[in-house]
């Protein structure tokens, strides 16, 4: 025990010392040289100290210099030098063990090399003197020669040294002073990372990056093993150093030519030769394997690249990918069939899964699915999206916003393409209010469809026109006749009276006039001369089909001049709430009589009905013609149905609700039990009504026309549902619906057909936008007399006194209409009871 200013405290049991109680402190001589001691130890082993960066050299300071500090920090002092001592004591056992064991193998090698050249040297003396004192027996050889035996024995020593060197090195890698510095210089952070992780660390690295490292590490391997398999055989046995690694490569190609080895040292090299190859075919077989398992999974998961041209690139997946597809193996069918490709961050095997379940055939065009984001430019290359002839650009199944500004981020990505794109974009909007920005971006690249509004306005058009859908299922579809644009010169100069006859296998409807920049003109007048670079817009069944001939001989009779009836006022219904209902509000405005009712049942309340119309541009209070009627109940529930005078509506639609939009099953599910409810409500209202009567609505139709019988048959009212699913028109059918619209395989015909031409576009935007020109249905005493015999052609030029072109017709006891028909020079009789399509100007 030790006091000090009257405190006692205790050394620890390693530390030992002489002082006593009445010993005097040291002096300052003492504590100088403790203090010179320390720090020459420090110097010595730099090393050591190195290995404690944050540890700082402890000076023992004079008594006098410490006499008025507490015995605590005496007692840490002591105990910071004890444990510093045995630090470094164990350090330096360490450092001194390494270079023992460094020095050892060093010069173990040169000095047994030094040993046996003196060897040699001495047993070639002895020869050489035994030959002098005439021992023939010595001279002959029977004395063994070990001439080579000093290269040999070098050769053993390399071998065991280089084996094991490294492992030696590896195990105290770390400990070396060299390297420590090393460490220290290129120490990127302030915690010290061992050098042994930071190699395994580089070597993953490398691994990860270069795909080729493995076999490259691998190569190297092999080289190794078979050099230094050829130097250990080269040591052990009699064989030339080139035998020795022929022997090594046919040990490690293969592992049973070491069979024949005799000596335990030859058998010992050959069989760790032998195992070495093994490993390392083995490892090389993991490779292969590995490499074309990857190989696999690519193809297998979309990975490959497309090389294609002229092809169709589809980006994105919907409901409306199949009926897409099988329009586009239909326009391909008259040149054998095409490429289409298809886009979308789906797994590959589920797209073709869902594409073999289509119930169609594809007609000699090859459907190619990748998986990956129409995003990524890589992703786009890999579809060779700039040799492609078309790009169709799918909205995806999020609310109308997110699939416009998902559209928008395509095309910006699409614009990004350095290879430029060949063909013209085709893009599918939900929101007609974003189209604008699209095509900012795009430029006169892109063209718009917006989906929404084309299905509200046909609906608004068939409704107004029962039978509507269908014709335009016949002339958007590639099925039947379908519109094209192509270049005559032999008609140069002629007037379009004279061209609208010209077509024995073609209706014109239009010129593009290249005098004003391309301008569609849609029924043009007849004295308007076709010029030069002016192209023909024609309904036809495919572009190489049609051709204009000689002008036929036309009969121009008398008939009567009908005027359009007068519009009368009209009671509509609307079931369901879509997003685009102010646009379809005001098309009902433009083409309703004043004083008509438009009736709106659905679950939005009134007061946020106002709210959504105002914020979609829309002004009740400036409507003339029509009359807003709220009703707000549920469209599936019987009861809150009955509450409507459904027998006194003219049109009913039932729209597919905002809220289900998302889910076609559901949507589709609940139109068409709406459907049914409504039915069985009327016919239970008006079954003791006189269904005979006559309506206002179509005051110029006989009363056995076709359109009165669908009427009729619909118990008054025309319903009309949207049906997002193809595959419920079946279903439909059945339901005695008198006119439908399937607005998913309207838009993907819309979609296909601008996609096969660009010009297109501009002709469906004007017949579905209400103004200018609309396709219509006209009863057939506008044109003839009962049981009057004409040709096609007559009727086409009466239609044009009308200013109509006639491109089609419907026979009274005929199930669907005729658009372009065949044979139209030649005369046939026709009714009073049917019906033709026409294209008029809608002012």
């Amino acid at each position: 025990m030790s006091k000090s200013n009257g405190e006692e405290f205790s050394l620890p049991p390693n530390q030992s010392t002489n002082a006593t109680p009445n010993s005097k402190p040291p002096s300052s001589s003492s504590s100088d040289g403790l203090d010179r001691s320390s720090s020459c130890f420090s110097d010595v082993c730099p090393s050591l100290f190195g290995a404690y960066p944050n540890r700082s050299r402890v000076h023992i300071k004079p008594r006098n210099d410490i006499s008025n500090r507490d015995s605590d920090s005496e007692i840490d002092k002591l105990l910071v030098i004890s444990q510093l001592g045995a630090r470094i004591t164990r350090g330096f056992n360490h450092s001194l063990i390494l270079y023992l064991l460094s020095f050892t193998c060093l010069v173990s090698v040169p000095y047994a090399a030094y040993l046996q050249n003196r060897v040699a040297k001495l047993q070639e003396g002895k020869t050489n003197l035994c030959c002098l004192c005439g021992d023939n027996y010595i001279c002959n050889g029977s004395i063994p020669h070990f001439g080579n035996s000093g290269s040999r024995t070098v050769a053993l020593y390399t071998v065991v040294f280089t084996i094991f060197m490294p492992f030696l090195f590896y195990k105290y890698l770390d400990r070396l002073p060299p390297i420590k510095r090393l460490s220290k210089i290129t120490k990127i952070s302030k915690e010290e990372v061992p050098l042994k992780k930071r190699v395994a660390y580089m070597v993953d690295v490398c691994f990860s990056i270069y795909p080729y490292a493995k076999l490259l590490a691998l190569l190297f391997a092999t080289i190794f093993l078979i050099g230094f398999g050829g130097l250990a055989l080269y040591a052990v046995s009699e064989s030339s150093f080139t035998e020795a690694l022929w022997l090594a490569w046919t040990f490690v190609a293969d592992a049973g030519n070491h069979a024949d080895r005799v000596g335990t040292g030859p058998r010992i090299v050959s069989v760790s030769i032998s195992a070495g190859g093994m490993l390392i075919f083995a490892m090389i077989l993991g490779l292969v394997s590995d490499a074309i398992s990857e190989m696999v999974d690519s193809l297998r998961k979309g990975k490959s690249e497309v090389i294609e041209r002229d092809h169709v690139l589809i980006l994105g997946w919907s409901e409306k990918l199949g009926p897409l597809l099988k329009q586009l193996a239909i326009a391909n069918k008259s040149i054998g069939g095409g490429v289409v490709v298809v886009l979308a961050e789906r797994d590959k095997e589920e797209m073709e899964i869902d594409i073999a379940k289509l119930e169609f055939d594809f007609m000699g065009t090859s459907v190619i699915c990748r998986s990956g984001s129409p995003l990524i430019l890589a992703d786009l290359k890999k579809v060779s999206v700039s040799t492609a002839r078309a790009i169709i650009v799918l909205v995806s199944h999020e609310n109308s916003d997110l699939s416009d500004a998902r559209a928008l981020r395509v095309v910006l990505s699409l614009t990004g393409v350095k290879e430029g794109l060949r063909g013209h974009v085709v893009v599918e909007m939900s929101d007609i209010d974003n189209e604008p920005l699209v095509k900012l971006v795009g430029g006169d690249l892109i063209e718009t469809v917006v989906a929404h509004d084309v299905i509200g306005r046909l609906m608004i058009q068939c409704a107004l026109q029962p039978g509507l859908a269908q014709i335009w299922e016949d002339i958007l579809g590639f099925e039947n006749a379908e519109f094209y644009i192509k270049r005559w010169p032999e008609l140069d100069g002629l007037r379009f009276k004279d061209v609208l006859i010209s077509y024995p296998d073609a209706v014109p409807c239009g010129i593009k006039v290249a005098a004003e920049g391309g301008k569609i003109a849609i029924n043009p007048d007849d004295d308007y001369v076709l010029k030069e670079r002016d192209e023909v817009l024609v309904i036809a069944e495919d572009d190489d089909t049609y051709a204009p001939d000689c002008l036929p001989e036309i009969r121009r009779g008398l008939f009567p001049k009908i005027a359009d009836p007068p519009k009368h006022p009209e009671c509509i219904l609307f079931c369901g709430w879509r997003r685009d209902i102010d646009d379809m509000i005001m098309v009902l405005e433009a083409c309703l009589a004043p004083g008509s009712q438009l009736w709106m049942f659905n679950e939005v309340p009134e007061k946020e009905r106002e709210k959504k119309l105002a914020d979609g541009g829309l002004d009740v209070s400036r409507l003339e013609n029509i009359e807003l009627v709220h009703h707000e109940g549920n469209a599936v529930i019987r009861r809150h149905l009955e509450n409507l005078p459904l027998e006194k509506f003219d049109s009913i639609l039932i729209l597919a609700d905002e809220l289900l939009e998302d889910s076609v099953v559901q949507a589709d599910s609940r139109s068409l039990a709406t459907l049914l409810l409504i039915r069985d409500i009327q016919s239970e209202r008006l079954q003791h009504k006189d269904r005979n009567s006559t309506s206002l609505r179509f005051p110029g139709f006989s009363h056995s026309s076709w359109i009165r019988q669908m009427q009729n048959a619909s118990d008054k009212s025309i319903i009309l549902s949207e049906i997002l699913d193809s595959r419920t028109r079946n279903l439909v059918s059945v339901s005695r619906i008198s006119d439908y619209v399937l607005s998913n395989e309207l838009v993907s015909m819309a979609l296909a057909m601008v996609a096969e031409d660009k010009q297109i576009n501009r002709v469906l935007e004007e017949l579905f936008a209400g103004k200018g020109n609309e396709m219509c249905i006209k009863p057939a005493e506008f044109y003839l007399l009962d049981q009057e015999v004409l040709c096609f052609y007559d009727i086409m030029i009466r239609g044009r006194q009308r200013q109509e072109i006639v491109i089609g017709y419907r026979t009274a006891n005929a199930e669907c209409a005729i658009i372009n028909p065949p044979q139209k020079s030649e005369p046939r009789k026709w009714a009073i009871d049917d019906v033709f399509v026409v294209i008029s100007s809608s002012e």
